[in-house]
């Protein structure tokens, strides 16, 4: 049976309470998702270039859905503190998929806009019908069954020439006693030469429900604007997320998105980005440290429709014991769009030999007259330098664990924001160490540590 099917059902079970608790904006695009969803297939296993995917059977599991949306007696923000050390930040939180401001926020916010979809319909209209939707495929299954489903979203806006002072922190928590799937939604607009850079962590409550994350973000990066989007995922073997980012960037505007993974399930993170002027720049970075039966899978498209822009693009994977990684990446270059300098990077770290690694880089150019390179590599750690530094007395664990430092380092640094490059620093170190555990697992430690 296809997977897709339970919930195309549902949806046509519960159609008027569906409607009835969404804006009408929402609404307009469900019948389209459905018509599409209803002859879609998701990849199974060894259904594309390589074997990685198997999202058919990630979606088949019987999760439950909140259609009524019930609210979960938790308060996240007393029970996750997840502030990065020295960085203050504008802090909200979602529990599952409804969105809660923390007291902070509301009070240092200043001009820039943070509401849910139920209020930014009323008060951005405009905006709303210019981009919610617009971006973002449908023809992708997983894009057409989270607007179809969706009930409620985040949207974020910097008013042109607005400096956000503070940098925006998301918390989303899935904190359901039971397995559960969400469909969260956010649309970033960044207005002309406005700033904005946020921090978005994927958080699980429990470690003993299966829960399913099915996200898609919009993002709007108008002429001149830079913006800042850290993506990272601690949550546990049980979580599975699949997450599609889509960007549209302008005439001079300057874009970081950095995914983070370091406790997950399954993973699968799909990046598209249309380079739409002249003078833009795009930084595509990802790291993953994965262990035990972790899965991450990273598909990444950048479109380059204008001359003169550039984008610089590296993913690192570490990889243990039975975990598997996947990465397939392809930048396009159009015709009539000369000096354009385009670099894309995998490389790629197995520590154990059951350790599985699957790699795709491509480019695709229609011009004359640009820079564009790419390239892959698997390989395992340099026995030569784990030889010198045991005759310095270093323990093969720790020898081991500081060459892996050091491979993601780089990526590490390009982060734009210094307390949270420190940080991830701090939080790599606990990770290969065995010391990191999920934001629930800490809890009792963040609460002393408040106290």
């Amino acid at each position: 049976m296809n997977a897709l099917q339970q919930y195309i059902d549902l949806y046509d079970e519960s159609r008027e309470v569906f409607e009835q608790q969404s804006p009408d904006l929402l609404n307009a695009l469900r019948r389209e998702a459905r018509e599409l969803l209803q002859v879609a297939r998701l990849p199974r296993k060894g259904s594309e270039d390589y074997e990685a995917t198997d999202l058919e059977s990630v979606f088949a599991h019987d999760y439950g859905v909140n259609v009524n949306r019930l609210p979960f007696d938790v308060d996240p923000e007393n029970t996750f503190h997840c502030d990065v050390p020295n960085m203050s930040t504008c802090l909200y939180y979602s529990s599952n998929d409804a969105f809660h401001s923390s007291a902070t926020a509301e009070r240092n916010i200043g001009k820039v806009v943070v509401e849910p979809f139920c209020m930014a319909v009323d008060d951005y209209p405009e905006l709303m019908k210019a981009y919610y939707g617009k971006l973002a495929r449908m023809s992708d299954p997983t894009v057409a069954l989270n607007t179809l489903l969706v009930q409620d979203g985040l949207f974020i806006y910097v008013p042109d020439g607005v400096v956000a002072e503070r940098p925006i922190q998301l918390v989303n928590i899935f904190n359901a006693a039971l397995d559960m799937m969400v469909q969260r939604r956010l649309l970033i607009v960044v207005g002309k030469n406005a700033s904005l850079k946020l921090l978005a962590c994927d958080h699980t409550q429990s470690p003993d429900y299966q829960y399913l994350n099915n996200q898609v973000i919009e993002i709007v990066a108008l002429e001149g604007s830079t913006l800042d989007f850290y993506d990272m995922e601690e949550s546990t073997p049980l979580t599975r997320r699949v997450s599609s980012i889509y960007v549209d960037q302008r005439e001079g505007s300057n874009v970081l998105i950095d995914g983070i993974t370091l406790i997950n399930g399954f993973t699968r993170n799909n990046y598209h980005v249309e380079v739409n002027g002249e003078h833009a720049e795009t930084h595509l970075l990802g790291m993953t440290i994965a262990s035990g039966e972790q899965h991450v899978d990273s598909h990444t498209f950048i479109s380059h429709n204008a001359p003169r822009c550039n984008s610089n693009e590296m993913f690192k994977y570490v990889l243990n014991d039975n975990a598997v990684g996947a990465f397939a990446g392809k930048i396009l270059v159009k015709p009539n769009c000369p000096r354009v300098e385009a670099y894309q990077g995998n490389r790629n770290l197995c520590g154990a030999p059951t350790a599985k690694m699957y790699t795709k880089p491509q480019l695709e150019i229609y011009t004359d007259d640009v820079m564009c390179s790419h390239g892959s590599a698997v390989g395992q750690l340099d026995e030569e330098a784990l030889f010198y530094m045991r005759t310095r007395g270093i323990g093969i664990a720790e020898a081991r664990r500081l060459l892996m430092q050091a491979f993601v380092a780089d990526v590490i640094d390009g982060v734009r924001l210094d307390a949270l490059r420190d940080r991830l620093h701090y939080l790599v170190e606990k990770r290969f160490a065995g010391t990191l555990s999920n934001c629930a697992g800490c809890m009792a430690a963040c609460k002393k540590n408040q106290e």
